[in-house]
């Protein structure tokens, strides 16, 4: 494991996903970290908040554990052929008009997620919405995304769980409005290009790849305003029911 990798951590509440543990994208991205290029992150329990955790070198890759040594996650490299070739990507205008279809905004998802919750200030949530794409493929999605400059690094730069965290949900939105049904994340591979600079307008978009059993794969990407990859996932969702319609 890389000597400038934390082997203690804690996960707070502001990156939750479902309201007591922590975003896929986010832990999934802490996991990677230590790794250059494409990395892989398995996710094998809801990871615990407010709480340390432990990450442990394992075979080529990490293992995070809690205090009593469960493990909650594992990190290794990943490699490129896993990730899909992104469709052609929308124009900001298009990502802009798609984002108020988010299905979050009209009915319960996770308010208070991380990633795409609606019910968290910009620059303590990424605010990410994503919704259905006017003359795309069924569950092609997008929205607009500019990094918040409380999330920069040293570099300015988006730091790389925060730039996973902000590709997460979205591959989940890609099934919903589909075909109602959400998921948790379990597996996610990610290559970044590019880490975009906070302030930089982005576009994040998805798409349903192919369902197998419980099992919802997806892709995932980032773009800048004008179209240019800045990174892109895979990912495995383990399904569970369709969310329930707002009374």
């Amino acid at each position: 494991m890389p000597k400038d990798t934390p082997s203690e951590l804690v996960i707070t509440q502001q990156f939750c996903g479902p309201p007591n543990s922590g975003n896929g994208g986010y832990v999934s991205g802490l996991l990677a970290k230590p790794f250059d290029g494409v990395a892989t992150a398995v996710l094998r329990a809801p990871p615990p908040l407010n709480t340390p955790l432990f990450l442990k070198p394992f075979g080529d890759g990490v293992r995070m554990e809690n205090a009593d040594g469960d493990l909650i996650g594992e990190g290794r490299p990943g490699d490129a052929s896993d990730i899909p070739t992104p469709p052609p990507p929308p124009t900001m205008a298009e990502a802009i008009a798609a984002a108020p279809g988010f299905p979050g905004l009209h009915r319960p998802f996770h308010p208070i997620c991380f990633s795409c919750g609606d019910k968290l200030e910009e620059g303590y949530g990424l605010r990410v919405f994503t919704g259905q794409v006017e003359g795309r493929e069924p569950g092609f999605v997008a929205g607009p995304w500019t990094p918040n400059p409380v999330f920069a690094d040293a570099e300015g730069l988006v730091p790389v769980e925060v730039l996973w965290a902000a590709l997460d949900c979205a591959g989940s939105v890609a099934w919903v409005v589909t075909e109602g049904g959400g998921g948790l994340l379990g597996t996610m591979t990610c290559e970044i290009l590019r880490r975009p600079a906070v302030g930089e307008p982005c576009i994040v978009t998805a798409w349903p790849i192919e369902q197998q059993g419980r099992r919802r794969i997806s892709g995932t990407a980032l773009w800048t305003a004008d179209g240019q990859l800045l990174a892109r996932s895979h990912q495995v969702w383990i399904g569970r029911p369709p969310v329930a319609q707002a009374a």
